[in-house]
């Protein structure tokens, strides 16, 4: 991984680059202090590097927040001017559920049930995005 990539020490979230896309995955709690570091490393990594896509993939995530749902909403809104996609992907459904409670809107932000479905989705508009090895039918 490179350093340049993620810089807030040993609280850090890795931010990978796979191709035009950006592929963050969110493990556990996110402090404060860390949610608000990887929100300044996307954007720099996207400036940085003209990717035209993030991916963020939730599916670790168990409960999100008002301030965590700001700082999704602000990637996304910061990586469209920054000319770049943001997909959220596997939200769970309590997370869905809070977040409606929580009246908090994610504009900007698009979802997909899996990682494979959100890196398809900006695959389609138009980011290059490796695909893995393909299966051979039997």
């Amino acid at each position: 991984m490179n350093d340049d990539l993620s810089r807030a020490g040993s609280a850090h979230v890795p931010v990978l680059r796979l191709g035009d896309v950006l592929l963050v995955t969110l493990q556990g709690d996110l402090h404060d202090s860390t949610a608000e570091q990887l929100q300044h490393d996307i954007v720099e990594t996207i400036a940085r590097s003209r990717v035209t896509g993030v991916v963020i993939d939730i599916s670790g995530v168990e409960i999100v927040d008002s301030f965590l749902g700001r700082v999704l909403a602000e990637i996304a809104a910061n990586a469209r001017l920054l000319a770049a996609q943001t997909v959220v992907s596997g939200m769970r459904p309590a997370v869905a559920i809070t977040l409606v409670e929580l009246g908090l809107t994610l504009p900007g932000l698009r979802t997909a049930l899996s990682t494979e479905a959100a890196l398809e989705l900006l695959r389609h508009e138009g980011a290059s995005v490796p695909r893995g090895p393909r299966r051979e039918p039997r």
